[in-house]
């Protein structure tokens, strides 16, 4: 019981604050909702993709860089629950331009659906960076160039840690932060290491970011040799190829679609066994039945081990091989979402900012309202009975509002339809037979069998039914007409009329009693149970002989909890009761101004031979 009443009370205080969503930690006072969207409105990926490496691309629309530390060390990334953090490093971040290339792994990206994480930024204090770049990578990654150093060779960011040697020119503008230009003569040598080992037939994934700058014949991208062995990537004339050279001898991928110079394109090599498969921009491209010759050696990155002259001439970007064969969704979405195109936009998807108000806010709110808790579980046994009654209160009162407003919203509708055939037929009551019931309940025939079902509903549809009983006990089965009706007769009909409206106002302030008892009874339930809980917390603190804060204060805040109570049930029960009131007195006063029209209106129609003159005949009959 105790559990229900506490899930109960919880549910009432906490309601004004349900949506107020939960909030990592305060010193970040900004956070924003990322979204990768596979699903058919996104990039339409439908095959598993598994755990990867997103790139996130921050600039001025979409980051507060003003908000955030000068090098981007308070970023952090959250998993969809706001309380796994996810690895992440920058490869890039420039508060000048406001531009920030970020590298987060997520475990999971969802085939065809959405998968969000958070990211969060804004705390200026000195909490140091959690960027870890090689725990970005899985451990199948053997190789990541970002190519972001502005001097030097690059610098491996995978688990392996790949030594290189030599340099090219690098580029501060690349498609993803820094790159590499290549020039036919610059060389990059990548040193023999065990995780780049290959033996026959296994699984490797290799792939960049390549945009020719002009087409040439036999271009030579990557090139691994071992004796006849002999890995090659390049392009000739503006197509791709991978070539397999073993003691068996040399295959080379078909031709297919030409490249265009100077336009970045996506292109990754698979092989597993005795398949090899050449992508472009996450697409099959060309496929070799034949699997990676076994290596060992270095490998050369912008042109050939042999000394041929051709070498790539273009730019380079983002190079990464892996020691397993990446499955083509996962290629797809490499591609996606490191490209610059509409599908990239579409895939990644970053909210607005939510503010915390730099701690005050939803997480500081969400503290405090979670206090409550903390503080229901020192309530003592008179207390929980006080708020027991307070929940049997709220219960009774808000049944009975739900009920009002349902039977209000249902009665103003069939007085409006009411009054508005009533305005048609009253300047000819003739139209009415009050000697057919049929005529009385359809207005004269002016009411389909739909509108009478809301006219039976409205209160003044009932008095003019008294009303009219009246007419018809006076003037009807087969009395004479002529005679109309006398003064006694008509105060005694406005009699029956009155008499209606007051059961009519009953009906309707039926159970408002309980609005009051909860408006009146709640705090005063609410504060007994807190000033018992004070008397018991006193006399258990005289027992104990312990005066301090810590042995007063759980105690004072649990009977202070059923003050709290019942004004949770004053409060609004007053707003209510005030808000019905409101809308019964308008629907009476719409009764009253119904009466005496009807009355006038009789008196018109009915006059007394007195009153005609002696006609012998009422008017309109």
């Amino acid at each position: 019981m105790r559990r229900v009443l506490t899930f109960i009370l919880a549910f009432v205080i906490l309601a004004p604050f349900a949506n107020a969503a939960s909030w990592w930690k305060p010193e970040w006072t900004l956070r924003k909702k990322i979204t990768v969207n596979t699903a058919s409105t996104g990039s339409a990926i439908t095959a598993p993709v598994g755990a990867a490496a997103v790139l996130v691309r921050l600039h001025e629309g979409n980051f507060q860089f003003l908000s955030a530390k000068e090098d981007g060390s308070d970023i952090r990334f959250l998993a969809e629950d706001d309380k796994t953090p996810l690895v992440h490093h920058i490869e890039r971040y420039d508060s000048l331009l406001n531009e920030a290339y970020v590298w987060v792994k997520v475990p999971e990206v969802k085939p065809g659906a959405e998968t969000h994480f958070w990211l969060y930024y804004g705390n200026q204090g000195d909490d140091p960076s959690a960027a870890d770049v090689k725990g970005t990578y899985d451990a199948e990654t053997t190789l990541v160039y970002h190519f972001a150093e502005s001097t030097g060779s690059p610098v491996d960011s995978s688990p392996a840690g790949q030594k290189a040697e030599g340099s090219a020119v690098p580029l501060g503008g690349a498609l993803i932060g820094g790159g590499l230009r290549l020039t036919g003569e610059s060389v990059i040598t990548v040193a023999a290491a065990p995780s780049l080992e290959w033996s026959a037939g296994s699984s490797i994934t290799w792939s960049a970011w390549i945009k020719p700058l002009a087409l040439q014949p036999d271009a030579v991208l990557f090139s691994r040799r071992d004796g006849a062995a002999a890995f090659i990537i390049g392009e000739n004339n503006g197509v791709p190829y991978v070539e397999l050279s073993s003691a068996a001898g040399t295959q080379r991928s078909a031709a297919a679609e030409p490249l265009t110079p100077n336009v970045w394109r996506h292109l990754a090599v698979v092989s597993s066994g005795s398949t090899t498969t050449l992508y472009l921009d996450g697409k099959s491209y060309a496929t070799l039945a034949v699997g990676v010759p076994a290596l060992k050696g270095t490998a050369l990155l912008g042109k050939d081990s042999t000394g041929s002259p051709n070498g790539f001439t273009g730019e380079l970007d983002e190079l990464q091989i892996s020691k397993v064969a990446r499955p083509a969704a996962q290629l797809q979405f490499a591609s996606t979402n490191q490209g610059t195109g509409a599908e990239a936009s579409k895939l990644l998807v970053t909210g607005e900012d939510e503010v915390s108000g730099g701690g005050a806010g939803h997480s500081e709110m969400l503290e405090h309202v979670m206090l409550f808790g903390d503080i229901a579980k020192n309530m003592m046994f008179d207390g929980w009975i006080a708020i027991g009654v307070c929940v049997l209160m709220i219960i009774a009162g808000w049944g009975v509002a739900i009920r009002k407003f349902t039977y209000l919203n249902s009665i103003q509708k069939g007085s409006e339809a009411f009054i508005k055939l009533w305005n048609q037929i009253s300047s000819d009551l003739t139209v009415l037979d009050h000697d057919d019931p049929e005529s009385v309940k359809n207005l004269g025939g002016n009411v389909d069998k739909k509108t009478l079902t809301h006219l039976k509903r409205s209160p003044i549809y009932h008095l003019y039914h008294i009303g009219s009983d009246e007419i018809h006990h006076r003037l009807g089965a087969g009395k004479d007409k002529s005679k109309g009706l006398s003064a006694r007769s008509i105060q005694a009909i406005r009699a029956a009329l009155e008499s209606g409206l007051v059961r009519e106002n009953q009906r309707m302030n039926k159970g408002l009693i309980f609005l009051t008892i909860s408006i009146a009874g709640g705090p005063y339930v609410g504060l007994l149970g807190t000033v018992v809980g004070v008397m018991i917390t006193f006399a258990i603190i005289a027992k104990s002989g312990e005066v301090d804060v810590n042995s007063i204060a759980p105690g004072i805040a649990s009977a202070l909890l059923a003050t709290v109570a019942g004004l949770v049930v004053a409060i609004p029960a007053l707003f209510i009761y005030s808000y019905l009131s409101s809308r019964i007195k308008d629907l009476i006063v719409s009764m009253q101004v119904f009466n005496d029209e009807f009355v006038a209106k009789m008196a018109e129609f009915y006059p007394t031979p007195g009153d005609t003159g002696g006609s012998g005949s009422a008017s309109g009959h």
